[in-house]
């Protein structure tokens, strides 16, 4: 249980069982030839750093590969697995490495990760204010966890912009159904419902009647509407482009001095995503030590 094991990670993968990891997240050593992640210079280490970029493109992506190999043979048949990178080879790992061993089918997605909005060199070039996290399954039978942000202030004062008695916020709903039926046609306390009915039974009506959930109009040829609250709602449902997450600056607390390290936040997204609670989560390029 929750190891840290020094060593080349591709002997050490060879050791590990087969089908026995739930998540796995990599974050490699970018194609960048940059010497950046060399922080303690021993000669393991700056070995380690040559052999990768020795051999150009296609050393590396074979020096990745075996790797990622090993990876598929240790994850459990519903697990995922997250490789980071940048535009250096982000297209190589994934047609040359990830559609080959996991298979296109088995692609679940391109994570776009905008981890910075300025660059100092953006009047010279186009700047460069991403990284790829490329999502993989085993199959097709795989661990999924919507996750969720919260509502920009603008939003919350456009669509919830009501407040009641106790100071919660709401939006007023439409109670019309989106489909005719018979049990959605009847009058309630006088109102008489959409053409198509109204969106819930008659007893469901009741129900929230009696929690407050109703706003009457002031005229009974008016529409009943439906109370939604804010404090009831999950926010708004990731999709594939991440900008909530902003990389971590100099006076961060969770900065240790490691280069390339990672937000935390990143990495509970993505384990929240794809696992569950004592699931067994790998990551073999511990850098930072972020995972």
């Amino acid at each position: 249980m929750n190891k840290i094991i020094l060593g080349d990670n591709l002997e050490i993968l060879k050791k590990l069982d087969s089908e026995s990891v739930d998540l796995i997240y990599i974050d490699p050593p970018f194609f960048s030839n940059r010497t950046y992640e060399v922080v303690w210079g021993d000669k393991g280490e700056v070995r380690s750093f040559e052999d990768r970029f020795s051999g150009g493109i296609d050393h590396y992506i074979a020096w990745l590969k075996e790797r990622v190999e090993q990876m598929r043979r240790i994850l459990k048949p519903t697990g995922s697995i997250f490789v980071h990178c940048d535009w250096h080879a982000n297209t190589y790992i994934r047609v040359q490495i990830l559609d080959k061993i996991f298979g296109t089918n088995n692609f679940r997605g391109e994570i776009i990760w905008q981890r910075t909005n300025a660059h100092n060199d953006a009047k010279k070039k186009l700047a460069v204010l991403t990284d790829t996290i490329w999502y993989y399954t085993k199959s097709d039978k795989f661990t999924y966890n919507p996750q969720y942000v919260g509502y920009t202030d603008d939003y919350i004062e456009k669509v919830y912009k009501f407040v009641d008695a106790n100071g919660r916020r709401f939006q007023s709903v439409d109670s019309r159904s989106p489909n005719p039926r018979p049990n959605l046609m009847y009058e309630y306390k006088g109102y008489k419902p959409h053409a198509n009915g109204w969106a819930v039974s008659f007893e469901k009506m009741e129900e929230l009647d009696k929690q407050g959930m109703l706003i009457f109009p002031k005229e009974k040829t008016g529409r009943i509407r439906f109370k939604k609250y804010l404090d009831e709602m999950q926010g708004v449902m990731v999709g594939n482009m991440w900008t909530d997450i902003p990389v971590l600056s100099s006076k961060s607390t969770e900065r240790i001095g490691y280069p390339t390290q990672k937000p935390e936040a990143l990495l509970v997204r993505l384990i929240q995503m794809a696992s569950n609670e004592g699931d067994v989560v790998l990551d073999c390029f511990v850098g930072g030590g972020t995972t």
